[in-house]
């Protein structure tokens, strides 16, 4: 508590820690470094002026922007909030991402599959992807390849923010996603791009919501959800979408490219003050353990000439 009077000169009075400084009090002489015998104080250690005294002000002043729109608000920002006399502060909300993985051959994982079916272990990726991202993933399950089983597992969704589809997508005769989607009114804004891996990527939005449909093949899934989904999210979050390239130099030789702008899984090492990439030597679409164990996708423009080893790439990094 405040104490209401006033000091002078050669005089002292007890506060505890917090209490606003008297008036006339100039420094603070902490209870460990004074004797008291009565009416008189002994002062065992020396005190400057200013000793131990928090200035108003100190931290922040009144009118100043401490926390700017589009910050991440984590525990100390949170935290600086509350001390600025903050209740509440305006937010984004997490964009809710709604999953539906499609085909006859997917079992969940715990599942026990068939002769013709597979683990589907791309949801699960996804919906963690969507977490790091900053967003909300809801798991709207398996659809088989039935127009009428995907269109009535889209209507689910509810109101997502964005529909992400999984498999289905291609040119095949069960590729049924597309024709779903467009029954129930979406508007298809592009299909298929020249990547590797995923060329059947297919991008539209179903009144509101953004659709988002990854190819099939896990390796796949996972890279256009780097590359596509977590910037959507971000962009919607009101974050930098991302990625960013950053350079590296080849580990290894690399072959000519074609017409397809490559994403190469690649581990990263540090050499001589360096970041090295070196792209593992296969890279097929349907090897999951070889992305869980790489650092980064060097990317492969277009027509890219064969790079010799030490050549600068650019690498964009997995992970957060």
């Amino acid at each position: 508590e405040r104490f209401d009077g006033s000091i002078g000169p050669g005089e002292a009075v007890r506060i505890f820690t917090g209490a606003p400084v008297p008036d006339g009090a100039d420094a603070i002489l902490i209870q460990e470094n004074a004797e008291r015998e009565g009416n008189t104080v002994t002062v065992t250690t020396p005190v400057s002026e200013g000793l131990h005294v928090r200035p108003a002000g100190l931290d922040f002043k009144k009118d100043e922007r401490l926390l700017a729109a589009g910050l991440v608000l984590g525990s100390r920002g949170i935290a600086l909030a509350a001390s600025m006399n903050y209740a509440q502060v305006p937010v984004r909300r997490r964009p809710r991402v709604a999953i539906l993985a499609t085909g006859d051959e997917l079992v969940p994982p715990g599942g026990d599959p068939g002769p013709d079916q597979i683990i589907s272990s791309n949801s699960a990726g996804v919906a963690a992807l969507v977490h790091e991202a900053g967003g909300e993933p809801v798991d709207l399950g398996i659809a088989p390849d039935d127009v009428k089983a995907i269109g009535d597992a889209v209507a689910r969704a509810g109101d997502a923010d964005i529909l992400t589809l999984i498999g289905g997508a291609s040119v095949g005769d069960h590729d049924l996603v597309q024709e779903a989607l467009v029954a129930r009114g979406m508007t298809l804004d592009f299909w298929r791009i020249a990547m590797r891996p995923g060329k059947p990527l297919m991008v539209g939005h179903l009144q509101a919501m953004r659709v988002l449909g990854l190819p099939g093949n896990p390796v796949s899934a996972m890279v256009c959800g780097h590359i596509f989904l977590k910037p959507l999210i971000r962009a919607l979050l009101g974050l930098t979408p991302g990625p960013f390239a950053q350079t590296a130099i080849l580990g290894a030789d690399m072959a000519a490219n074609d017409r397809r702008q490559d994403y190469v899984r690649a581990e990263l090492a540090s050499q001589d003050g360096r970041t090295v990439a070196t792209p593992f030597k296969r890279q097929d679409s349907s090897m999951m353990a070889t992305l869980a164990r790489a650092d980064a996708l060097i990317v492969r423009p277009p027509f890219a000439e064969a790079a010799k080893i030490g050549t600068s790439v650019p690498t964009i990094r997995l992970g957060d």
